[in-house]
């Protein structure tokens, strides 16, 4: 207990500053509109498993529902924003051509009226589901995707799961259950949103703790069918905070045919490191490196794609949130990842040196000089020097990623 409670500490030393809270009242119509700025506005689907907060100024709490609920949501975004950055109103109301804002707020009570607001929104049939991590609240969540969505330029139709985070440092297990108390609404949630017949692909982005849940509802999906729905495309897993032993038995068990998954990663994520830490030192997918044995020829085997975000440089205090806010790694997965296209079919304007591990070959994605940044850049293949595996890598993942005879 208290060498946790001595890591729960460091982590909230490094937590960044807090934001003003209760921002989900929409602004008046004649606020927005009366901005000089121009402003752009992301319409997003909301399933969550957090207890309604009888305040509409917060909509959910961190307590668990007994059911779950649907909202559609509209944000305003400014023009003049740095890519990557959320903006956080200094005060209240918010200001839209300054400030994220709410603009729209409705509780959608009904599968058939969530798939009327589907088909008003539709791209293409593509849709993006994302479950946020570790000490989030709703309107984090909310805020996130919004700004996900905007400066990736997807051509997808948002929707948000967000689960019951306390969003309190101290509360990591109370997180952890909830995310196992909300599988089985993310997998009915999938299986509603596949099911209806202007959703062609599904592509599923978790982050940190969020990847356990995305990964048990498909696992626990694959053991009801057999396999993954097919319409689910792409798995993207963003500093996943899971122990390596265990997601190499969730990706097993969730079947074939499997949705072609990428992973992001980083050495220095210090959030995981604590997550490592109170967890009893076991590794965690996210803090991986793929270049490196086992790691490569496991990944290989399975299919999987890793990217290396190590040498990526953001405003972020605990490395833990590069994949949202470099705009480089957002577009990559706006533009890219979510089509389904691979890291090498075609060049890619990246301005960092970033590691991808691609069918167990290591490429460099961009190039490392700043002189260089504006240029397209090939993917250059680069030799791989192996050096001794890690005591720590053949501890936690000496098994394999093939099809095993479950004994339970």
């Amino acid at each position: 207990m208290a060498k946790r409670s001595v890591a729960l500490f460091l982590l909230l030393l490094l937590a960044s500053c807090g934001h003003p809270g209760g921002v989900m009242t929409p602004v008046s119509a004649s606020l927005s509109s009366s901005s000089i700025a121009p402003t752009s506005t992301v319409d997003m689907l909301v399933a969550t498993t957090r207890e309604p907060s009888g305040n509409p100024a917060t909509l959910f709490n961190g307590e668990r529902s007994s059911k779950p609920h649907l909202t559609q949501i509209s944000i305003s975004i400014p023009a003049k924003r740095e890519a990557g950055t959320v903006q956080w109103p200094k005060r209240l109301p918010p200001d839209p051509a300054t400030d994220f804002a709410v603009t729209r707020v409705q509780q959608i009570d009904t599968v058939a009226q969530g798939r009327v607001w589907f088909r008003q929104h539709v791209h293409g049939g593509h849709a993006l589901v994302f479950i946020h991590g570790f000490n989030n609240t709703y309107e984090d969540s909310v805020f996130r995707l919004a700004q996900l969505v905007h400066d990736s330029k997807m051509q997808a139709t948002p929707v948000l799961f967000t689960w019951p985070s306390r969003a309190e440092i101290t509360a990591y297990q109370y997180d952890k259950e909830s995310t196992n108390y909300s599988r089985t609404a993310l997998e009915q949630a999938l299986r509603t949103l596949a099911a209806d017949p202007d959703v062609k692909d599904i592509t599923v982005m978790a982050h940190s703790m969020g990847t356990w849940l995305a990964m048990e509802s498909l696992r626990q999906m694959g053991i009801r069918d057999g396999h993954v729905i097919s319409k689910i495309h792409n798995v993207i897993l963003a500093s996943p905070d899971i122990d390596i032993q265990v997601f190499a038995k969730q990706y097993v068990e969730m079947g074939e045919p499997r949705p072609k998954f990428t992973i992001f990663v980083s050495q220095d994520d210090k959030a995981l490191a604590v997550s490592s830490f109170i967890t009893g030192r076991v590794s965690r997918l996210g803090a991986i490196n793929p270049a490196e044995e086992p790691y490569r020829s496991k990944l290989e085997n399975a299919g999987i794609t890793a990217i290396d975000l190590t040498k990526v440089k953001t405003h972020d205090r605990l490395n833990h949130g590069k994949f949202a806010e470099s705009p480089e790694i957002v577009q990559l997965i706006g533009q890219r990842l979510m089509t389904g296209q691979t890291l090498t079919d075609s060049k890619v304007t990246l301005g960092q040196g970033i590691t991808a591990v691609v069918g167990g070959t290591v490429s460099t994605i961009g190039t490392v000089a700043a002189t260089a940044a504006a240029a397209p850049v090939a993917i250059i293949e680069q030799p791989v020097t192996r050096k001794k595996p890690p005591r720590a890598a053949n501890e936690t993942l000496d098994g394999d990623l093939k099809q095993q005879t479950l004994t339970q």
